[in-house]
């Protein structure tokens, strides 16, 4: 993904907002972490939003196990074992992530009196969807957006953005 404003200006941002839900027990853990990777979430997730990216986020948490193969999932009757997509790290790297880096914008912006954000494709898709074409080059509210996602954790939000998984939708500086 492309984080137009991802830079040395807004990391400790999004580092405080990961830190507030480290401290208000609020970090979303996915349940496709395995055990280990439950242990080691929490530093790769600070490391990748300090010095790297959602890709080497994705990588960290596809290596030594990090990753269940299977997980169960309710059908009628009863209970049944699926395997895990191969992009499971992928997706929840880029998502949680992108998910940190627009909170992190949000207060970015808000520190320097800027109140509304531009929605963008951050990641080419082959398929987009209809209503996220939609918001490319809308104005969202930094401070609404802000709140959203503190509020929303994992996929979905009021305000749609960053549109679900795998949506290739962020926001930056306009």
């Amino acid at each position: 993904m492309l984080f137009e404003n991802l830079d040395e200006r807004t990391r400790p941002f999004i580092r405080a907002e990961v830190e507030l839900d480290i401290t208000n027990a609020k970090l979303y853990i996915s349940k496709r972490l395995s055990e280990n990777g439950g242990k080691d979430y929490v530093n790769l997730l600070k490391e990748a939003i300090t010095s790297y990216d959602e890709a080497w986020f994705a990588q960290q948490l596809s290596l030594n196990g990090r990753i269940n193969l299977t997980e169960e999932r309710k059908k009628q009757g009863g209970y049944t074992t699926v395997k895990i997509p191969e992009t499971a790290a992928e997706t929840l790297a880029e998502g949680e992530f992108n998910r940190f880096y627009i909170r992190g914008l949000c207060l970015r912006a808000l520190d320097e009196g800027i109140s509304d954000l531009e929605v963008y494709r951050a990641k080419p898709v082959i398929n987009p969807r209809p209503n996220s074409q939609a918001k490319i080059g809308t104005k969202v509210k930094a401070e609404k957006l802000l709140e959203d996602l503190r509020v929303n954790l994992g996929i979905d939000t009021a305000l749609g953005l960053p549109n679900g998984p795998n949506s290739g939708l962020s926001v930056k500086l306009s």
